[in-house]
């Protein structure tokens, strides 16, 4: 843990107002711009302008209390259930291939059905990840990390079933990100750098054949190394959205003047979303949710930095690496400087799982930050 420094005065007892205020201009933001993204789809779909914005109000509601929770319950509770979280959300992957309980569409098989709605499971693995991780190497000394069969081997081995449950739905997005993480933390906890390459080998090698094996992940790879080349096939996502893009100008067309959202624009609630920023308000508007997505990761840096524990600080910093993560892999693929994964903007795109458990995570972050050191 020698990437953070410990701090040794006493614990502040109070949140990091600064993060706070952060995650909330995010999500009073993200839910502006879905209610200008959403009303056209929401007519042609379900005959109701504002058919997502109410659901995912009711979602909001509901992450809102989830959330609460997080901040309320002492972080260090999550540590002793690490091992039956991560199990219970692995379980929970199973169980969408399940019939009458599975839900899925457009070839994928991604939901648990919950009646009066869905539940996506994979968003859970992300938070469920972190934490058993983040107690996992903080309980290991620095030798057995660096160990092969102590270290190396149990990290793939939790990768390996979590991969193949994934890409079985299939997810490659949701297992990139996922894979990301636990490289990321697996360094920060003190990785042996040769089993570092080795990891990063390993995904990369899976993450080639898993394209080169089906011919649509390898038809949007392709388009997104040369998207004119069939603009109105393979190529008509990227385009569109670099279309959208590119009218935005400097100052965009103004909230709510998208043109592209009028059923042009593909998953225009989901992850076009920051396409339809770009274009409603401009170079100014997209960069002013970036720069709240570096400023959210700076804070969870600071957090962990000064986090009291390893598992805070390892908590801290896989939660922040996570979100932030997620965002910039979303907002690449909106620029056409990264293939197109699916991979929806946190606290923006429409969807509750992803919602509730973001903020759940916004939750336990704040947790640790009231008992870090000042």
């Amino acid at each position: 843990m020698s990437a953070f420094r410990l701090h040794t005065s006493e614990s502040r007892n109070h949140i990091d107002v600064a993060l706070l205020i952060i995650s909330v201009l995010i999500l009073i933001g993200g839910m502006v711009m879905l209610f200008s993204a959403s009303v056209a789809v929401g007519i042609e779909r379900f005959g109701d302008a504002n058919f997502f914005i109410k659901r995912q109000l009711m979602w909001l509601a509901i992450g809102l209390v989830a959330g609460y929770i997080g901040y309320k319950v002492d972080y260090h509770y999550w540590q002793k259930w690490s091992l039956f979280i991560l199990l219970g959300s692995i379980l929970l992957l199973v169980t969408v291939f399940i019939p009458g309980i599975g839900a899925g569409g457009n070839g994928a098989q991604r939901w648990v059905n919950l009646g009066i709605a869905s539940f996506q499971p994979s968003e859970f693995v992300k938070l469920s990840l972190v934490v058993y991780l983040a107690a996992w190497l903080s309980e290991r000394g620095h030798q057995a990390i660096q160990d092969f069969k102590t270290g190396l081997i149990p990290i793939v081995a939790v990768l390996a079933v979590i991969g193949f449950l994934i890409l079985k739905q299939p997810d490659l997005g949701t297992l990139i990100i996922i894979a990301l993480i636990a490289i990321g933390m697996y360094f920060i906890g003190g990785a042996h750098t040769n089993h570092l390459i080795g990891l990063v080998g390993i995904g990369a090698a899976i993450a080639a054949a898993a394209i080169a094996l089906a011919p649509y992940r390898m038809a949007r790879f392709t388009s997104f190394l040369n998207p004119s080349a069939d603009p109105q096939g393979t190529g008509y996502h990227i385009t569109q959205s670099l279309i959208a893009v590119g009218s935005g100008g400097f100052f965009g067309l103004g909230l709510g003047h998208s043109r592209q959202k009028f059923l042009y624009l593909p998953e225009v609630t989901g992850d076009s979303i920051f396409a339809v920023i770009a274009e409603e308000l401009g170079f100014m508007g997209s960069i002013t949710v970036i720069a709240l997505f570096l400023l959210f990761f700076w804070r969870s840096i600071h957090i962990a930095r000064r986090a009291p524990d390893a598992f805070g600080k390892l908590m801290a910093a896989g939660i922040g690496s996570w979100i932030v993560l997620q965002a910039f892999i979303n907002i690449g693929a909106m620029l056409g400087v990264l293939p197109l994964t699916g991979v929806t903007l946190p606290l923006v795109s429409y969807g509750g799982s992803s919602l509730i458990v973001t903020l759940v995570a916004i939750g336990i972050l704040l947790n640790i930050s009231k008992t870090s050191r000042a």
